[in-house]
């Protein structure tokens, strides 16, 4: 399973060239959402309702999760399974909570990606941006290393999964002690004037040891004594009268000043620097950090469901040709959480291929389609889903198109740019794709928009993909159900107020003029407005 994730996603570490960032991986234009339906489905706001993440490769990994869901069942049967597991095992529950709030300690993993990224001025440079630090790298490396080698002591003593994925994703932190990059950093490293090596790798060999300080016991015993020959020597060797050996003095006392710098920058550019590129490309290092990543990931999946305040569920994933989604009290993932009087609905999208959905607006429409499609987002990343339970296909493309002008093509009018997108999903769809179009053919006159959103729908429905239109249009719609192609849903409304429930049958009546009201906009208001002005 880790070796088809490492084919799906590249590692963080290749991405990341200056510094860590948490929504450093942007959708495909030809993955499961793109960047035009992941607009639409405000997927900085889901990962912002589902985090609950620790570390800082945590966020990245469920982030990058959410902008390129997966679309492979085993995988995400196996994170579900895993989820199970983490519900169920306190003290492995507990355990990793432990180890991932030691890691993201503030002198824990932002000290390591200091040491991959930051450069160190000694003590006389002065930073001019983040990236700059005064001094050496001593610290860095020490808490960087540190996080690294108290998360593996830490595995170590964690109880064995049951779950292959679990079990995976902590057996890389455990064998990560059996690493050339642990044995460097847990040191001691050499230096020959090729290359570093540990201390398996020396033997007997002649090198120079790194002690990860500028306080060096041999070096400052050894200056000492050369001072104290000097003192002791050198002045009968050269004849030299006392005032003389005053200012030999002058001369030699400047060499303890220089200490520091010299020794400084010499183990920052032979030992921290040629080390922090190993551990940068070192494939172990990226498998230890992705690893670290998705177990952060898990964790904050299973918080999201413990503190979302309804049911949740891990759906059943069915193996079809056909993408289907069934839901029973199904609520929106971002604002359902937490919110008691949150109505939810119950979905079947499974026997018939398109869903056309009508009433006024306010009512609910759109929140309902962000709700499966935000849903079905979840599901394929293996995560909870907000339902008492639910069944659904993976889809290969989740396709969400809105009217937006602010993407007209210089020389195109607003009609003319909406049908090529529409054109873009119909061909890029396939039976197994859920496919939500919110109104169609704008732009045009009432007869074209009509024919021509019947045409459309009709291809979708002949594909055989889920689609759902959301529309205004009743006469579309009784044109479709008069055929016995599609269901008919409607938001419904008590008098002029909007239950957000999702029933069966078709809208026929408009509340323009009660949203006009409700906005300031009416006859009414108009002719006030125009009555003000003109007194």
């Amino acid at each position: 399973m880790l070796e088809k994730l490492r084919q799906r996603y590249p590692a963080f570490l290749s991405l990341w060239k200056e510094a860590p960032q948490e929504k450093s991986v942007p959708p495909l234009e030809d993955g499961v959402i793109d960047p035009a339906t992941y607009e639409t489905l405000e997927v900085d706001s889901l990962f912002d309702a589902v985090n609950a993440t620790s570390t800082i490769v945590g966020r990245a990994t469920l982030h990058r999760s959410l902008s390129r869901p997966l679309d492979d069942r085993e995988i995400i049967q196996a994170r579900q399974q895993a989820l199970r597991e983490l519900a169920r095992n306190e003290p492995l529950r507990k355990g990793l909570e432990q180890l991932l709030g030691n890691a993201a300690g503030p002198d824990r993993e932002p000290e390591f990606y200091k040491l991959l990224y930051c450069f160190f001025l000694g003590t006389i440079g002065s930073p001019t941006n983040e990236r700059e630090i005064r001094g050496f790298g001593y610290e860095a490396y020490l808490h960087g290393t540190r996080f690294v080698l108290e998360t593996v002591d830490q595995a170590q003593r964690l109880p064995e999964p049951e779950s292959p994925y679990l079990k995976q994703l902590l057996g890389v932190l455990k064998d990560f002690a059996g690493t050339r990059s642990y044995r460097l950093m847990q040191g001691p490293v050499y230096r020959t004037e090729k290359r570093l090596m540990t201390k398996e790798e020396k033997g007997a060999m002649p090198a120079i040891r790194f002690r990860p300080s500028l306080f060096k016991p041999g070096l400052i015993a050894g200056l000492v004594g050369g001072l104290l020959l000097l003192w002791g020597g050198l002045p009968p060797l050269l004849n030299l009268s006392r005032p003389a050996i005053g200012v030999l003095w002058l001369f030699l006392l400047p060499l303890g000043g220089a200490y520091t710098p010299i020794v400084g920058n010499y183990d920052r550019d032979r030992f921290i620097y040629p080390l922090r590129k190993w551990f940068r490309e070192d494939e172990a290092v990226h498998q230890f950090l992705e690893s670290l990543g998705y177990l952060d990931e898990l964790l904050s999946m299973h918080r999201y469901a413990a503190d979302f305040g309804h049911p949740v569920c891990l759906p059943e994933i069915l193996d079809d040709g056909h993408h289907r989604f069934k839901a029973r009290e199904l609520r929106n993932p971002i604002l359902g959480k937490t919110n008691p009087d949150y109505v939810p609905n119950d979905i079947e999208l499974d026997h018939h291929r398109i869903t056309l959905i009508t009433g006024p607006n306010s009512g609910g429409k759109t929140a309902f389609c962000k709700t499966v499609a935000q849903s079905q987002l979840l599901a394929q990343t293996g995560a909870y889903i907000p339902a008492r339970e639910a069944a659904l296909t993976v889809a290969d493309r989740i396709f969400y198109q809105v009217p937006e002008v602010s993407q007209l093509t210089s020389g195109e009018g607003r009609f003319a740019t909406e049908l090529k997108h529409s054109k873009q999903i119909f061909l890029s769809a396939t039976p197994a794709s859920l496919v939500i179009l919110d109104e169609l053919a704008e732009g045009t006159t009432y007869e074209e928009r009509l024919q021509i959103s019947y045409d459309i729908m009709e291809g979708f429905h002949k594909k055989g993909c889920t689609s759902l239109l959301v529309t205004h249009n009743h006469q579309l719609v009784d044109k479709f159900i008069e055929q016995g192609i599609g269901q008919p849903k409607q938001v419904e409304f008590v008098g002029d107020h909007p239950t957000h429930r999702l029933i069966d049958g078709i809208s026929r009546v408009s509340h323009a003029d009660r949203v006009a009201k409700e906005v300031g906009f009416s006859k009414e208001d108009i002719d006030r407005y125009l009555k003000e002005e003109n007194q």
